[in-house]
Parts: C-alpha cells; structure tokens; sequence
C-alpha cells in the first residue's frame, strides 16, 4: 500500500468520527420519531442566537422545545391548517411584530416556519407586552403521521429599559403552550422526550433555563379542522 493511500484512509478513518460527532451536537433521534434539529435555525442555517442576546454573560442559543405529531391529517396542507387553527383556539394566534425566516431541521430536511409572514409568530400577547412566542417547522411526513417541531421562549418587555424586549424563559413559553394546547384543543400532551440540547457549561453559550427536553403533542381528527 502506498504512502499516500495510508494517509486518505487514515484521513478517512478520523473524519468519520468527527462527523458523527459534529452530527450529535446539531441532531437528536428520539425514539419513534425521525431524527430532529436540535436548535431554530437562522436563515442562513446557523443556530438562532435571539437577536444576538447577552443573557447572564452569555449567547444565547434557541432550542426545540416541542414536538407535534398529527397523526390522521390527510396531508401536509391540513396538517398545517389544523395546527394553525388549533394554536388560535388555544390563544396562540398569528401576531406581528417578531423576527421570522427561520427554519427547523428535521430528518435532514429544512423546513421553513410557520407563520410564514414577514414579522409573524405564534404569540399568546401582542409584542407591545411580555409575551410568549414560538415558530413551528413541518411538518415532516413519517410512517406515524406528520411530525412538526417548534421553539417557543418568553420575552419580557419594559419600555423603561434597553432594550426593552429581553429574553424571559423557554420553559416558561414552552410549557405554557403544550398546556394550552391540551387543555383547549385535540393536540393533547403525551410525554417529553430529551433532546439534549442544554448547554450549561459553555462559557460562551447558554440555553437559558432550557432543561433540554421537548414536550411532545399527539392529536387525532381535529373538531375545529377548516374545510
């Protein structure tokens, strides 16, 4: 064997490690679901850093913190209609005033967000005042149905401070929407699956008070499905 072929094997044989390993950060694979970004996308496809917010000395950075799986949609356009109706009726509706253009991975694919208007988001309040805010990618069709994910946080606005809409909880907007959801719609919260997807040692990044789990919702026929 040659000098040169040892060395591309041996080449070979690092790279593979690294990429599985660069591939765990940014991906998860719960068990039943098809493998899942870890984190809200930017449009340029680099993890979502809240407006380049400074939180505790530290970048954040966004995590996928729902799981929606529509099992009986027929496809993927009445699977979005439902959840977007769903949302709604929940008290999430579709507001302006928020960054958008950002995407989720899911089984290798990119998928745009939803709501898909130029400064929309699913938002439990106006952005006038604190809120709790989310954007949802998919859905993504697997043998179980349509799989969507979500990252949901907690902005706290004070007109008195600059800036004056800063970064509240994950948790806090994450639980709250899969308890809305639950409560008022069909899309019923099933369990939580770990991403693994906190960061808490990082001296430059932080997920906030993300405890790296994503509550997961499951819904059948939806009551409130539009036509």
């Amino acid at each position: 064997m040659s000098a040169v072929r040892s060395l591309l094997l041996f080449c070979t044989f690092l790279a593979v490690p690294a990429a599985q390993a660069q591939d765990a950060e940014q991906s998860a694979s719960p068990p039943g679901l098809p493998t899942i970004g870890k984190w809200m996308l930017t449009a340029q496809g680099v993890p979502s850093d809240w407006l380049g917010e400074i939180y505790q000395g530290r970048h954040l950075r966004e995590p996928i913190n729902v799981l929606i799986v529509d099992a009986t949609a027929a496809n993927a356009a009445q699977a979005k209609a439902r959840l977007i109706a769903a949302a709604a009726h929940a008290g999430y509706a579709i507001r302006l005033g928020h960054s958008a253009g950002y995407q989720g991975l899911i089984a290798g694919e990119l998928y745009a967000q939803l709501p898909q208007g130029w400064d929309d988001a699913f938002s439990n309040e106006v952005f006038e005042i604190s809120n709790n805010h989310g954007r949802i990618f998919g859905p993504h069709q697997f043998e179980n149905g349509f799989l969507f994910t979500a990252a949901f946080s907690r902005e706290v606005v004070d007109p008195f401070r600059w800036p004056g809409h800063r970064f509240g909880s994950f948790k806090q907007a994450r639980d709250d929407f899969t308890e809305r959801m639950s409560r008022g719609t069909t899309y019923k919260a099933d369990s939580a699956v770990d991403l693994d997807n906190a960061i808490t040692d990082n001296p430059e990044l932080t997920t906030g008070d993300h405890d790296g789990r994503a509550m997961v919702l499951r819904t059948g026929s939806d009551p409130i499905t539009p036509p």
